[in-house]
């Protein structure tokens, strides 16, 4: 196996003997961008909690396996996935409203996630917290940190929620669409985000979603899933290629041609390189 093969997925999956999944097989490399994109009902979901062995508790089957850093997550016992989930594998949820727990402050979100995985250190989960929270462009003082969740926008909650994800380092971020309950505004400012930590940190990305616009603004390879299989897969670079039915629909789909979402991306990264450069 490639050494800088992070992930090896060869699953299918399904409810009560109906089949959602079927012969699901991709590889990730440390550092790449995966956009996974499909329409409503393709399968996305089911996928992110087939990944994260989290179906059979959905009353779900899962078949096959989930290799990461040479583990196969699904034939892990419940207590050792406990132990990578949220520290080598992390998720991005959909829905940050919801994701967060109304009841308590973001400042005791942090804690349940650090005591979930470390020892209580107060000093050491502060200085992790605030490098978090500058990281992803949120304020980082007591008194945001005592808000709750419902005092807060929603693209702020989504910044939180990245900044959870990425609070034990975890070798995979699994982005289950991460853009899907924002304004468009704030949704190019959470793909450029995800952009930024992934070349900042080298960070692996699963990024799950029905918007072509997002993923090629972010993904390395896209795989467009269709009817619960992955129909086609290819680089971003080379959608020319595409030759699926369900890959040309959602190209036709664009609001714009890709060849120009594609230019713009170009553009972007050679103005952020700029900056980086005059500020070194």
């Amino acid at each position: 196996m490639n050494p800088e093969r992070l992930l090896r997925v060869d699953l299918e999956a399904g409810y009560a003997g109906k089949p959602i999944l079927r012969g699901i097989r991709f590889e990730l490399e440390r550092g790449e961008i995966l956009g996974l994109v499909g329409s409503s009902g393709a399968g996305k979901s089911t996928l992110a909690s087939s990944l994260l062995g989290l179906l059979p508790w959905r009353g779900g089957r899962v078949r096959g396996h989930v290799i990461l850093e040479g583990q196969n997550l699904l034939a892990l016992p419940p207590r050792r996935l406990r132990t990578l989930l949220g520290r080598s594998v992390a998720l991005i949820p959909q829905s940050p409203m919801t994701a967060l727990n109304a009841a308590i402050s973001l400042e005791s979100h942090f804690r349940e996630a650090w005591r979930a995985h470390r020892r209580p250190d107060r000093d050491a989960l502060h200085a992790r917290m605030h490098e978090l929270l500058a990281e992803v462009q949120l304020p980082s003082g007591s008194e945001f940190l005592r808000r709750r969740p419902s005092q807060i926008s929603v693209g702020q909650a989504q910044r939180v929620l990245i900044a959870l994800a990425l609070l034990h380092r975890p070798a995979l971020l699994i982005a289950d669409e991460p853009t899907s309950a924002l304004d468009p505004v704030t949704q190019t400012q959470i793909v450029q985000l995800l952009r930024t930590l992934n070349r900042r940190h080298n960070v692996t990305l699963l990024y799950i979603s029905h918007d072509l616009v997002s993923v090629l603004q972010l993904a390395d390879r896209m795989a467009v899933l269709d009817q619960g299989a992955i129909v086609e897969s290819l680089p971003v670079t080379g959608l020319v290629q595409a030759q699926h039915p369900s890959t040309l629909a959602l190209l036709n789909a664009l609001p714009v041609p890709a060849e120009v979402l594609l230019s713009f991306r170009e553009a972007s990264a050679r103005e952020e390189k700029s900056v980086t450069f005059s500020q070194s």
